[in-house]
């Protein structure tokens, strides 16, 4: 069985969003005062006690669309209803019951789960004997709560723990499994209208979010769980980005924010391209993002089904694409047509590659050697007449795989050696498609009448590997 769903339900500006952050316990869903900013379901894992359930955001019941999308803000209002375990019904305290709110709750009164009536923004106590009045639109629990005054969280939880169904021992063990298990996360990044939320809904095979010829259908970042070959992952749509100053209003500009923080917090970032279209400033502007994060990436082309002709080949984009972005040449290419589901799994496959890449290690013999023959393949010009020297080097961390070389001085190491010493260790370590940070570091004091590589062919993996303060030290060199 799957983990029981609790669904927040309302019209619109009630303040179900906040609810659902403030439940979670971070910003989620988008909050703003504007009616009908959340439009796809937003879903969250809760852990509480001994139990797990998702938490699911609606869109606001009965909201007329600015962009005409009220037909299918409804169709995912509709699929959170009757998926949810249990219906929290978000009503306004301060404005009293309202004819949207009669509807809504004609809508829930006849579905046959458990019900909670939550009066929200109960600012002071004395609202508290006025909530009373909506019992007569809905017969439910009721508990008073305020997101702004943090008035009553715990007893929302314990509500939603008492009014689910019984846990058993499956729920358990599948609650665990989604919470504990590490997951790859895919961030889902790009301009509008490329198909990001088309191929959300190839690779959980439902119509999870709003697909529309309307750009900036998708607001919120929406985490996506979906299974392939028994293993789960979490796909994050995004917002399509747009120039700065293009952004129509807040709620474009809280979209651009959340792609951005998808990016940090992904594994794998996808950038998707639109095979009938050029290359933007937008998607340069992404990539600098996601070179900045150092995170491993693929570019991925869709709507090859309508990119291709005899001019554009596979080759041709591949061209095309490693001229426009020469700092991410090594970033692998996937061609795929989302709408058919085209290429899809191939490219999942690929991205636990490049995960599995981003996680190696090697050992620091194996990369002294590395780098010894590449000093003497290629020795860095002196510099200030001094003589540049690494004495040893050592990776210190994955995802990105961190690796510090102790040297003389970094400052006689330049740019160009630097990027000759990269290109060595991505051909030769198991780093071929994912961003590497290098380090040089000068030794301490005391250690350094110590020898060079080249001048000891025997440094090996029992080296004196201390101080390696990589938060405090400032940055000489790296992946640029």
């Amino acid at each position: 069985m799957s983990v029981y769903t609790v669904a927040i339900v309302g019209r619109p500006n009630v303040g179900k969003s906040s609810l659902f952050n403030w439940l979670a316990g971070r910003q989620i869903s988008i909050v703003d005062p504007t009616a009908g900013v959340t439009r796809d379901r937003v879903n969250f894992l809760m852990h509480e006690g001994d139990r797990y359930f998702e938490l699911v955001d609606t869109g606001g019941i009965g909201v007329v669309d600015s962009d005409d999308l009220s037909e299918q803000i409804e169709q995912q209002i509709n699929l959170g209803i009757e998926r949810a375990d249990l219906l929290l019904f978000v009503v306004d305290a301060q404005t009293g019951i309202t004819p949207l709110d009669r509807e809504v709750a004609q809508r829930i009164r006849h579905i046959n789960r458990p019900k909670l009536l939550i009066a929200n923004k109960c600012d002071s106590p004395k609202l508290d004997q006025e909530v009373f009045e909506f019992l007569s639109i809905l017969n439910a629990p009721i508990i008073v709560t305020s997101v702004t005054a943090k008035r009553n969280r715990d007893e929302l939880l314990k509500g939603i723990l008492t009014h689910l169904p019984p846990a058993d021992e499956q729920e358990s063990l599948e609650g665990a499994a989604r919470n504990s298990e590490p997951e790859l996360k895919l961030a889902i990044v790009g301009r509008r209208n490329v198909g990001k939320s088309t191929f959300i809904n190839a690779l959980s095979e439902e119509e999870r979010v709003i697909v529309s010829e309307v750009a900036g259908t998708t607001r919120d970042s929406i985490d996506i769980r979906f299974e392939m070959d028994g293993k789960t992952f979490v796909a994050i749509d995004t917002p399509g980005v747009r120039k700065k100053k293009s952004l129509a209003n807040d709620i474009e500009f809280y979209g651009l924010v959340r792609a951005q923080r998808s990016i940090r917090r992904a594994d794998v970032v996808y950038l998707f391209f639109d095979a009938t279209n050029t290359i933007s400033r937008l998607e340069k502007q992404l990539a600098d993002e996601i070179v900045k994060q150092y995170k491993p990436c693929i570019f991925v082309v869709n709507k090859w089904d309508l990119g291709t002709d005899a001019e554009m080949t596979t080759e041709k984009w591949t061209e095309y694409l490693t001229v426009q972005f020469a700092q991410l040449r090594h970033v692998p290419i996937a061609f795929i047509t989302a709408k058919d589901s085209r290429n899809i799994k191939q490219l999942v496959n690929l991205t636990q590659s490049i995960y599995k890449q981003s996680r190696e290690r090697v050992s620091t013999g194996k990369l002294n050697r590395l780098i010894r023959a590449a000093m003497k393949l290629n020795p860095p010009p002196y510099r200030q007449n001094k003589r540049p020297k690494v004495y040893y080097a050592t990776q210190v961390g994955i995802q990105p795989p961190t690796i510090v070389l102790k040297c003389n001085n970094p400052d006689l190491f330049d740019e160009t050696w630097k990027r000759y010493l990269l290109g060595v260790l991505r051909e030769e370590l198991p780093f071929k498609e994912v961003p590497i940070r290098v380090f040089f570091r000068s030794k301490e004091q005391h250690e350094t009448d110590t020898l060079s590589l080249e001048d000891n062919p025997e440094i090996d993996d029992d080296l004196n590997l201390t101080h390696l303060d990589l938060d405090t030290a400032e940055e000489q060199g790296g992946d640029r």
